[in-house]
């Protein structure tokens, strides 16, 4: 199951990349993550890791999959039954300013039940709560 949410952003998509990819800074910036560990030095790459912590869910440990510098990344988080993919990406407008994708996906036994049933709307709020921050961070209002 496949959730995302997309904001405009009144900012260079070079901004909206430095703020989005700097992912230890993101609880500065959005309520739905109270910390975030590099487990690895340096810009994010095949192979980076993470430590997520959110309220209302277990710290999670993320593993970048895919890296299109400037553009996106997508990183993974395994458990039992379960497998998230987040996916991040900015895009130039032609009239001016960036467009950001976030999207979550849950996929596996459990992750398909506890996205459905129970994860949902949480999720739903999340996104919106981080594209609301990702908006006001990059355009430096926050």
């Amino acid at each position: 199951m496949e959730q995302h949410v997309t904001v405009d952003i009144a900012a260079t998509p070079e901004r909206v990349w430095e703020v989005m990819t700097d992912v230890e800074r993101w609880p500065e910036w959005t309520d739905t993550v109270t910390s975030v560990t590099r487990l690895d030095e340096g810009p994010l790459a095949v192979g980076s890791k993470a430590r997520v912590e959110q309220p209302k869910l277990p710290p999670t440990e993320y593993t970048v999959t895919e890296v299109e510098p400037g553009r996106s990344f997508t990183w993974v988080a395994k458990g039992p039954g379960v497998l998230t993919m987040a996916r991040h990406s900015v895009e130039a407008q032609s009239g001016g300013g960036t467009r950001a994708l976030l999207s979550v996906e849950q996929t596996g036994l459990l992750g398909v039940v506890m996205g459905r049933l129970f994860f949902k709307g949480l999720t739903d709020r999340y996104l919106a709560l981080e594209a609301a921050g990702l908006k006001a961070r990059s355009e430096g209002s926050r």
